[in-house]
């Protein structure tokens, strides 16, 4: 279970000990010079401080619950805010569809009312879904088949390339190698920053 809002700006919040268990009225002695620790007003600070420190604790614990409230609240808004989105949302689509169906099927009181399906219907229906897919497939597989060979013929260009076989027409292409070693230069000094 996660933590609550609660528990998290308490835990962070609020100290884990009151001051007796943080620093005694010994150690806070101490802390003055010789001359100032046998003085009463020593131990009225010690008090005044632990007074102050529970003040605070009381002020930081009714901040928590405030911003607990608000927290509370704000989800509360928010919740409200998105459904009453969310309901304006799906009005809005089937103004959206109801419109759309109009324009693609004109009104409705033209058209034809629509006939039940029995089983004769369906079955045909299935059938011609199964053909339309079938030929779908057929030519997805074929469309796979030309890019492969493309892919395939662009490798072996590559290879060749890298190789040093690229032939063109009139045989080897020593120029085009050239090119390209003249080329990967250029770019080597443009890369170190050199004038071309």
């Amino acid at each position: 279970m996660s933590p609550s809002e609660s528990s998290i700006l308490t835990n962070f919040l609020l100290p884990p000990a009151p001051l007796p268990a943080i620093i005694s009225l010994r150690q806070f002695t101490e802390l003055f010079p010789r001359a100032y620790q046998s003085s009463s007003h020593v131990k009225l600070l010690y008090q005044e401080l632990q007074h102050q420190r529970i003040i605070d604790i009381d002020d930081v614990k009714r901040g928590i619950a405030a911003e607990v409230k608000r927290g509370t609240k704000q989800r509360h808004q928010i919740s409200r805010t998105r459904r009453k989105l969310n309901q304006e949302y799906v009005a809005g689509i089937d103004r959206r569809e109801v419109l759309m169906e109009a324009e693609l099927f004109g009104n409705a009181t033209n058209s034809p009312t629509p006939q039940s399906h029995t089983w004769h219907t369906v079955r045909q229906e299935m059938e011609q879904a199964c053909t339309d897919i079938e030929a779908e497939i057929l030519t997805m597989e074929a469309e796979a088949e030309s890019l492969l060979a493309e892919i395939g013929t662009a490798v072996g260009d590559l290879s060749d390339l890298r190789y040093g076989r690229f032939v063109r027409a009139g045989g080897l292409d020593n120029d085009l190698g050239q090119d390209v070693i003249g080329a990967i230069k250029r770019l080597g000094l443009a890369c170190d920053g050199a004038t071309l």
